[in-house]
């Protein structure tokens, strides 16, 4: 029955013995409901394939429901893989008077460009916010390039006709150096309760407040060693002057690169 209905049955008997849904009638906390005004029929096909696909796959909240697919344990291994070849730590006793980090992993699926499936890719992230400043950590630095600068160089591409490349540096963070640094065993790959086994960092992980200050700091180091100098107007941006006249230009923003 309808609303109306069971109200007009009910007219002679007591109102307040009706259910509380039925007295107080259909409501709805969205008062613009979304799909009233957004669509994809101005889409092309290749783009409403990625926008059906996009929620398609269940990204796992916790490592117990990730370690039930086999699909995301490979992704977990490619990523311990990856940390494990670069040596980013060594399994040691933890000192008495350091504390260990915590770490947890990021789960996140990446699509091409029709919405097909990539890969399904994990990322293990240390727990940052539990660092100390003056503990755990001094300085910070993230290499932002300033917007004024992408600009000046995109238009001076376009108007000397100079050839541009850009890319990312994978795992760019990792790179980076550490001095003494302790987090917890991955959960999934060890104890994580009892023991006093931690992961001594030997390079810098994602999550940790010096990480990019410590990829940076190596970056530049390189750069400088190939004959690049550091712009003191945007410490971002890398010039070189070539014996045959050539003129390269390296601007970095966090772990991406443009050239020209």
């Amino acid at each position: 029955h309808t609303l109306e209905d069971t109200l007009d049955a009910s007219c002679e008997s007591n109102l307040d013995d009706l259910p509380i849904a039925l007295r107080k009638g259909k409501r709805s906390c969205a008062k613009y409901p979304i799909s009233q005004f957004v669509s994809t029929k101005n889409l092309s096909l290749q783009h409403q394939s990625f926008i059906s696909a996009i929620d398609s796959i269940r990204i796992p909240t916790s490592v117990q429901e990730a370690l039930k697919d086999e699909n995301w344990v490979r992704a977990m291994n490619e990523e311990m893989g990856a940390l494990e070849r670069n040596e980013t730590w060594e399994i040691v006793e933890r000192p008495k008077d350091k504390k260990a980090v915590g770490c947890r992993w990021i789960y996140t699926v990446k699509y091409q460009v029709d919405g097909t499936l990539d890969r399904y890719k994990a990322r293990l992230v240390a727990k940052g916010y539990t660092q100390t400043y003056g503990i755990d950590y001094e300085e910070t630095f993230a290499p932002v390039a300033k917007m004024n600068t992408v600009r000046i160089i995109i238009s001076l591409a376009a108007h000397f006709g100079w050839e541009m490349h850009q890319f990312d540096v994978k795992n760019a963070f990792l790179h980076g150096s550490l001095e003494e640094v302790y987090m917890e065993i991955p959960p999934g790959y060890g104890a994580t309760n009892g023991g006093n086994k931690v992961c001594r960092l030997k390079k810098a992980l994602y999550g940790l407040k010096q990480s990019p200050r410590a990829w940076f700091g190596r970056f530049t180091q390189a750069m400088v060693s190939l004959g690049y100098k550091q712009s003191q107007g945007d410490h971002t941006l890398f010039i070189k002057h070539s014996q045959d006249g050539k003129l390269t230009l390296l601007l970095v923003y966090v772990d991406d690169i443009i050239i020209a």
